[in-house]
């Protein structure tokens, strides 16, 4: 009896190994694809169903200063692509296709630079999305013409994910080169497809 528990113990602890292996080689074959991809031909491309443009996460250019409001729409272009089938979010490239750069959000970080600005996508990421989501966003820094640009690769959720905006979750989805709020039904329907 005993050595039959001693035996079930095992094959679980293989078993939850064995699923996790699965899902590292999965995003590893993943990330490798995406990387593959040459950037200045996919920002010749423009947006589509797995691209999105956008110019800054906190410098409203038009307004010329900070506009916190915009982290909401970086959170939920990263929720759209997570409930779909995942993709890539250019950020310093404008909607038109010019390079921007990150020189302008830099400039509003704490620890200014690459490192600072990853840290801000996270700390996005884990104030409206959720500390679990993290590990779904790989953050690669690019030049291209002598400016930054940050590529965050979104893998697809296998669970729903919601942006939180106060005391409400809303469901947002990725279709064709935008991203919309889906409502109750709709998400529903999505879900359970």
């Amino acid at each position: 009896m005993v050595f039959s528990f001693i035996g079930g113990g095992i094959g679980l602890a293989f078993a939850i190994y064995h699923l996790a292996l699965v899902r590292q080689q999965r995003t590893v074959h993943y990330l490798e694809k995406e990387l593959a991809e040459d950037l200045p031909a996919l920002i010749k491309d423009g947006e589509g169903e797995h691209l999105e443009f956008k110019s800054s996460v906190r410098w409203d250019f038009r307004q010329g200063k900070i506009n916190k409001a915009l982290e909401m729409v970086i959170a939920r272009t990263l929720v759209g692509f997570m409930n779909h089938r995942g993709g890539s979010l250019l950020i310093g490239v404008d909607d038109e296709g010019e390079v921007v750069g990150l020189e302008h959000d830099y400039k509003t970080l704490k620890s200014k630079g690459r490192d600072g600005f990853e840290l801000c996508i996270t700390d996005i990421v884990t104030s409206r999305i959720g500390v679990d989501m993290c590990s779904f966003i790989h953050c690669v820094f690019y030049e291209i013409e002598s400016k930054d640009v940050c590529r965050v690769i979104v893998e697809s959720a296998v669970e729903p994910v919601y942006l939180r905006d106060g005391n409400t979750s809303r469901y947002f989805l990725r279709t064709g080169n935008g991203t919309r709020e889906l409502d109750a039904r709709e998400a529903m329907a999505h879900i359970t497809r």
